[in-house]
């Protein structure tokens, strides 16, 4: 049980730490609050990729007297359970609370229950969290479809420009696959920052909350699926190489770091739903920052980041993304409700060498999806082409990150 007295004191300590920190760079999320009068918005997103600063600017736009902020990854509420929500409600009758800004309320067990009781008291509701099963169907099930689910990055190319004060080019792009987009590295350099962030993850979002007994194994795979972005992985051919008892304690690793944001698993695109779960899913990590301190590869694989950093600009629009490989492969097949909206292939430089095997992957996926229109992302490559009445955009990367979608 926590005592009032403490939730008090929590709140005027994480109100008192909220008003001193920095507003920040507007984001180009825009938090859906249209329907806050009867729906719980939820922002999901890997720690430290700039939640709260997000929760702050929203605050910032209403009476602060009306608004409370609690974020329960705190020492002091470690224990906080469901019947706790009963002092908390004194607290907020109290000062005459409208609207609840919720940090990491995924922590208490059973927080739904409390969330669609305050949304049926009229109460508007936000939440962050930094596990992406916040966004479940399982979940809209549990707040009977009252919510509204968006998703929050690390600093995109057109964020980190704009906060760094640069402008769109092959140089400013080459910082950023320097230096990734978390906000507070962006800002300090600190390299500790980031391999933190990576054992915090780790260790708090995935060990502590699934109960993990081989930390090591787990560290391991971590850092392999780092040093293979944009490479095809199979759980089955793991297991020996990293000395992991069980393809299934693989495949529940898999998940867990991908709920937690670190990494993205790109299946291939095939009709059948088994075929998909079957085949190798291609790997990409959240940020190339990261990588960058992460992996252990000795090679600086610039077209296997590049290819990451496309992923990561569509996956900020695009729900349903593929790779597709028949005779050849293209690398991202962009869809909406089952119908293709962008085919991409991904090459850090075209070159006499490698410009048909390029050009093969990606017409074999227009013509199998009937699409006249497509695009190469380069590092610096620009052009047109037009091959049997398909036409091809060659576009480099500092442009292209610059495109809303």
């Amino acid at each position: 049980m926590i005592l009032e007295s403490v939730i008090v004191r929590v709140l005027e300590q994480q109100k008192h730490r909220l008003s001193m920190q920095d507003s920040g760079l507007k984001r180009e999320l825009i938090p859906a609050t249209q329907s806050l009068s009867s729906h719980a918005l939820i922002i999901s997103g890997i720690r430290r990729c700039g939640k709260s600063t997000l929760l702050l600017q929203m605050m910032q736009g209403i009476n602060d007297e009306s608004a409370l902020y609690l974020n329960f990854e705190y020492p002091q509420l470690y224990e906080f359970s469901l019947s706790d929500f009963t002092r908390l409600d004194n607290v907020i009758a109290q000062k005459g609370i409208k609207t609840l800004f919720f940090d990491e309320l995924q922590l208490v067990e059973g927080w739904e229950m409390y969330v669609r009781q305050k949304l049926d008291e009229g109460f508007q509701v936000i939440i962050t969290g930094s596990n992406a099963a916040l966004l479940s169907k399982e979940l809209g099930s549990r707040l009977t479809g009252r919510h509204i689910t968006q998703e929050l990055f690390p600093f995109s190319y057109s964020e980190f420009i704009t906060f760094k004060m640069l402008t769109p080019s092959a140089e400013s792009l080459r910082t950023y696959m320097l230096t990734g987009g978390f906000p507070e590295f962006v800002k300090s350099g600190d390299e500790e920052q980031l391999a933190t962030l990576f054992n915090d993850v780790l260790i708090r979002d995935i060990v502590t909350r699934y109960g993990i007994k081989d930390i090591k194994s787990l560290q391991r795979l971590a850092c392999y699926l780092f040093s293979n972005i944009g490479n095809r992985i199979t759980a089955t051919k793991l297991k020996q190489p990293l000395s992991i008892g069980a393809t299934s304690t693989i495949l529940s690793w898999f998940s867990h770091l991908e709920l937690s944001y670190l990494v993205s698993f790109l299946p291939m695109y095939s009709h059948s739903t088994k075929a998909q779960l079957i085949n190798p899913r291609k790997v990409y990590a959240i940020d190339l920052g990261l990588v960058n301190i992460i992996s252990n590869t000795m090679t600086e694989d610039m077209g296997r980041k590049l290819e990451n950093l496309i992923f990561l600009h569509l996956r900020r629009k695009h729900s349903e993304l593929y790779y597709f490989d028949k005779k050849g492969e293209c690398d991202f097949v962009a869809m909406k409700d089952g119908v293709v909206t962008k085919l991409v292939q991904v090459c850090y430089e075209l070159t006499p060498d490698n410009l048909k095997r390029e050009l093969n992957g990606l017409l074999q996926a227009m013509q199998f999806f009937n699409q006249r229109k497509a695009t190469i992302v380069t590092f610096a490559n620009a052009d047109i082409i037009e091959e049997n009445g398909f036409e091809i955009d060659v576009i480099p990367a500092y442009k292209y990150l610059m495109n809303n979608l």
